[in-house]
């Protein structure tokens, strides 16, 4: 589990602009404040990883840390600069739950569900790791990549889309994307899946003895995923909530996000209205298990390590309850209304 601890876990840092607001007036500045201490109150020290991006994003400090340059293909646009080096990027599979099973990089997260007719892929991570990851990674956890029956993909980015055009191609699994993210995916110059089936809101996926729900929660793309997977511990059920889109795109100027119809306040306001119906279906469904694609999010980093020693009867890292889940969705939420604070004249 080295290379996730490699990977460290984002510094906290509570500047993110709580003084940097003074280009607006007193008010707006005033309503920036309130979101960003209440995202601060409901990450407490579960969700650091993700308030530090999202919010960071929101409401940049007044001193900009630079950010890292992207994997390849991890955002849109550009031309690819090749693989990176296999030493960045490489990490050991990982068993979660008794059907959830960890197939990602030391940044991005792939999630295998087994059942009983076969198995189910939650996002794909880039086409030159997927291959070792995710087929090699089965293979080393005793699982059959040909049983491979679905892929779902969060949204159409190619950190996350890149891989499914070789399972598709290799084990003719049925690939689902939001109708937007395979629009999105059609404008796209990188390694793309043949379109396949659409994702609709409050849509089943039932595979054997196992049905999960997707929704349709627009805002880190307009056909993020988020998905809702019923996971046993020891034969304990629990229930994951799998957030599909995290961070705020847009906020870069992105030419494939702002338009004179969809400026910054369209995104800003889609993202926390997403937010805020995907936790009240969590509250209602009961969610006490939170899952990402990116291992910074989840709190992957320590939970996964935390898995490979794990003694028999100690709690799974994963399972952190229900409030811990609400508060995810609060956090995310709440920086989005933070941006949207920020941009409102």
């Amino acid at each position: 589990m080295k290379a996730f601890l490699a990977g460290g876990v984002l510094a906290v840092t509570m500047a993110l602009g709580l003084g940097a607001t003074t280009t607006i007036g007193q008010a707006q500045s005033a309503a920036v404040s309130t979101h960003l201490a209440a995202a601060k109150t409901a990450a407490g020290q579960d969700w650091a990883g993700v308030m530090n991006r999202v919010c960071g994003e929101a409401v940049p400090p007044a001193t900009p840390t630079p950010a890292p340059a992207p994997a390849r293909g991890a955002a849109p646009g550009g031309a690819p600069a090749g693989p990176p080096a296999r030493s960045t990027w490489y990490a050991e599979p990982a068993k979660a739950f008794d059907n959830l099973y960890f197939l990602g990089q030391t940044e991005y997260s792939v999630w295998a569900v087994t059942t009983s007719a076969g198995i189910i892929i939650i996002d794909t991570i880039f086409d030159y790791s997927v291959e070792e990851e995710v087929v090699g990674g089965m293979k080393k956890l005793g699982l059959d990549p040909t049983t491979i029956k679905y892929v779902i993909v969060s949204h159409g980015h190619s950190d996350h889309s890149g891989g499914a055009k070789f399972l598709q191609d290799k084990f003719g699994a049925r690939v689902i994307l939001g109708a937007e993210d395979w629009d999105l995916l059609d404008r796209s110059t990188g390694t793309r899946p043949k379109r396949d089936m659409v994702a609709t809101d409050g849509m089943k996926l039932t595979l054997g003895d196992t049905t999960l729900t997707l929704h349709k929660t627009p805002g880190h793309t307009l056909g993020t995923i988020s998905t809702l997977i019923p996971v046993k511990d020891n034969g304990v059920p629990h229930l994951a909530a799998y957030w599909g889109g995290t961070a705020f795109n847009w906020w870069r100027g992105s030419a494939a996000y702002i338009t004179p119809e969809r400026p910054p306040k369209f995104w800003f306001q889609t993202y926390s209205n997403s937010a805020r119906r995907f936790r009240d279906i969590v509250s209602t469904s009961g969610a006490d298990v939170i899952v990402s694609n990116h291992t910074i999010f989840d709190g992957s980093k320590t939970k996964i390590p935390a898995l490979a020693t794990r003694k028999p009867g100690q709690p799974n890292p994963y399972v952190i309850g229900k409030e811990a889940v609400m508060r995810y969705l609060t956090v995310v939420d709440e920086c989005a209304q933070a941006g949207l604070a920020r941009v409102s004249q």
